[in-house]
């Protein structure tokens, strides 16, 4: 079969839509590339389907790999027949290839192989044939100086049994079988850590189905297994397992018999069940991952996707007690333009002071809207803000700072203030994600914005992979102000790179904004592909073609032209006019590379060019708690969606400590899935049901919030 058969079986996909896509990928084109503007030959494949074909492309090629190496170690042992070669490259799945690879995988020194040096083999293939009697007295004609009794020489005689009964692929399938049916995650607490291990009390002495194991409940036994607190363990019901090897395995009930009895009570013990333990060990923690980095990728993307509040000039705001509040100012591009401290609370609690600062500050600079971080004296910066009178109208936002703290340390906030402090930095990130969370957040490590469950705990290279891509799909889809995007955000634009980027900015530098997307081809090293892979996510704002600021590609700007031209209009009136673009007629400009999926996309965004599809930022006022010490069971409070989980959805409520609404208390019905309930930054009203003040923990309800 070839790869584009295997991947349509897998995913259920039309032959001809996978082997386009993989061409595709193999010239080089981006998943946003190919689901935006090559409807055509995908057959309208969207973004997930063509990355599951990219994966499912990745799994195969590696999986290639290693059966070249398979082949090439049997055939240097001199044993790769033509059934077996035959056998091993029609052989698809990676767990049935390492086990025909099994009996003949180098192996270190082994009890079966010391058993072999012994000359000990021909007496196992007797007892394991079981057609002998005296079974001792066969064993008493190898005795030697190295074996020494007959009870020597039957162990040895059994360890090579084991080890050919662990090599036995359908012995292997059952005992897999047994464990995919009915095995049980256990965990027990290490003897002596109960006080250190306070915080997985619920798995001191557990124990559940592993195939109804939640991901979030096995990653947190799983960390508590790598901190030292636990002992994890996945087995099946043994007797029934042994009832059905023993049924393979055993031919009567003689002397020979009870001998290979023993040997597979033995390789199920120390061979068999340890080895298809990790297995199930690995393929759980694959699957609690893959749930894990779902349930973040979808955070992030709609974290990614919050609403900005767009082109103003903003006042950004770290609060603090002890050390002041840090103040910057930023015009409409993000740039600093001043900064200060202000004391307006305890201890100094300098409040006429601070005042008249914000005031000064937002009269000069014409400030339209003030970002406040939501971490300690967030509350209280708020509050203090909303009772300022200003001059003109000043919106005050409380913006979520998570991740503020890493941005302001790191190299890329150093290389854009260099001449500044960690400090203002974070004031800067504030302000700018209130701007555009979307421009302000891809210079943070996703790990560190606060959204998803057990990230650390989950495999890092998928992560990372997964991650990346996602905001590779945001910034595309959203698509990016060329004269205005930092080479961070430009880095995850289709087809260019941190390279491509560098030079953008760099070029933009020296030579002005850009006026026309074709201008991008006169950036130093701007080739044809990294070209058509980009120009159709860049915007220019106020550009000689008003097709620059659509997410019209440009090798289709000749079909609008002639659209425009039919009409005897230009083409700023047909983008203006909805009348107008009605009297079209698309089949008249179908083409062989330009279908009706690909002209109704383009009709589509000549009816709201330039739109930002996050719509605008919205302020939001909390009720009237500060501290976990105001709340009492029962009060119904507005909160925000700050994360989601498997388990759950976490609620900003005002008081520094998110409160969580379990799965069960989200509605009035069966939950599933929280995503399919909430979304992050969603506006909620919830009950409180506990507070915990020493845990600093609160339990929330959406559906008794009525």
């Amino acid at each position: 079969m070839t790869y584009p058969q295997i991947i349509s079986q897998t995913l259920h996909l039309p032959v001809r839509k996978v082997e386009s896509t993989i061409g595709l990928l193999d010239e080089g084109a981006t998943i946003p590339f190919i689901s935006r503007y090559r409807k055509e030959v995908t057959g309208s494949l969207d973004e997930v389907q063509v990355a599951a074909i990219q994966a499912e492309l990745k799994k195969l090629q590696e999986l290639d790999k290693r059966r070249e190496t398979v082949l090439k170690t049997i055939e240097e042992q001199g044993k790769l027949t033509d059934a077996l070669r035959s056998r091993i490259e029609s052989c698809w799945d990676a767990t049935e290839l390492e086990d025909i690879y099994l009996p003949y995988k180098p192996k270190r020194k082994t009890r079966a192989s010391m058993a072999r040096e012994k000359g000990l083999e021909p007496l196992a293939v007797s007892i394991f044939q079981q057609k002998i009697n005296d079974v001792e007295k066969l064993a008493g004609g190898y005795l030697t100086s190295e074996v020494q009794t007959i009870e020597d020489a039957l162990q040895g005689a059994r360890d090579i049994i084991a080890e050919w009964i662990n090599e036995d692929e359908k012995a292997r399938q059952k005992v897999r079988f047994a464990f995919q049916k009915a095995a049980v995650i256990s965990s027990k607490l290490v003897k002596g850590k109960e006080t250190e291990a306070a915080k997985y009390k619920d798995y001191f002495s557990f124990s559940e189905p592993l195939k109804h194991c939640p991901s979030h409940r096995l990653l947190a036994m799983r960390r508590g297994e790598d901190e030292g607190f636990l002992r994890l363990s996945i087995a099946p019901d043994e007797e029934e397992v042994m009832y059905r090897l023993e049924q393979q395995f055993l031919l009567g009930r003689g002397a020979a018999a009870n001998q290979v009895k023993e040997a597979l009570h033995d390789c199920y013990q120390r061979l068999l069940a340890p080895g298809i333990e990790t297995e199930f060990r690995n393929f759980a923690k694959e699957k609690a991952d893959e749930e894990a980095i779902k349930v973040f990728v979808e955070n992030l993307r709609q974290l990614l996707l919050s609403p900005p509040l767009g082109q103003k000039r903003v006042l950004g705001i770290d609060p603090g007690f002890r050390t002041g509040c840090k103040v910057v100012v930023l015009n409409e591009y993000g740039d600093l333009l001043e900064n200060t401290a202000i004391y307006p609370h305890p201890p100094q609690a300098d409040e006429w002071m601070a005042k008249r600062a914000l005031q000064e500050l937002v009269d000069k600079h014409g400030v339209e809207a003030i970002g406040i971080g939501n971490g300690t004296a967030g509350r209280e910066t708020v509050d203090f803000c909303q009772n300022i009178d200003f001059k003109r109208p000043v919106q005050v936002f409380s913006v979520n700072e998570a991740g503020a703290s890493i941005y302001s340390a790191s190299e890329v906030a150093r290389e854009e203030f260099p001449d500044y402090d960690l400090t203002v930095r974070g004031a800067v990130s504030i302000g700018r994600r209130l701007m555009d969370p979307l421009a302000e957040l891809v210079k943070i490590d996703p790990k560190s914005i606060g959204v998803g469950q057990y990230q650390h705990d989950v495999n890092q290279p998928k992560l990372k992979e997964s991650l990346d891509r996602t905001v590779e799909s945001c910034v595309n889809s959203v698509g990016i102000n060329l004269n205005t995007a930092s080479k961070h955000l430009l880095t995850y634009v289709s087809g260019l790179g941190p390279s491509l980027a560098q030079h953008i900015v760099q070029f933009r530098s020296e030579n002005g904004q850009f006026t026309s997307r074709q201008e991008l081809k006169k950036v130093p090293r701007m080739g044809d592909k990294a070209f058509e892979q980009s120009a159709g996510f860049l915007r220019i704002r106020t550009g000689k073609n008003p097709l620059d600021n659509t997410a019209v590609h440009p090798e289709s700007y000749h079909i609008v032209e002639q659209m425009a031209s039919d009409l005897g209009v230009s083409l700023q009136e047909l983008i203006g006019n909805p009348s107008l673009r009605k009297q079209i007629d698309l089949n008249k400009y179908v083409s062989d590379k330009a279908g009706l999926p690909t002209l109704t996309d383009i009709l589509k965004e000549l009816d709201k060019p330039g739109l930002d599809p996050r719509g605008e930022a919205k302020a939001f006022e909390f009720g009237n708690v500060r501290s976990l010490e105001d709340l009492s069971v029962g009060m119904v409070l507005p909160g925000i969606v700050t994360n989601i989980t498997n388990f759950g959805a976490f609620v900003d409520i005002g008081v520094k400590q998110d409160g969580m609404v379990h799965i069960s208390q989200l509605a009035n019905k069966f939950v599933k899935n929280p995503a399919d309930v909430v979304s992050l930054n969603q506006e909620v009203k919830v009950k409180v049901m506990e507070i915990d003040l020493a845990r600093k923990r609160v339990q929330l309800s959406m559906k008794e919030a009525g």
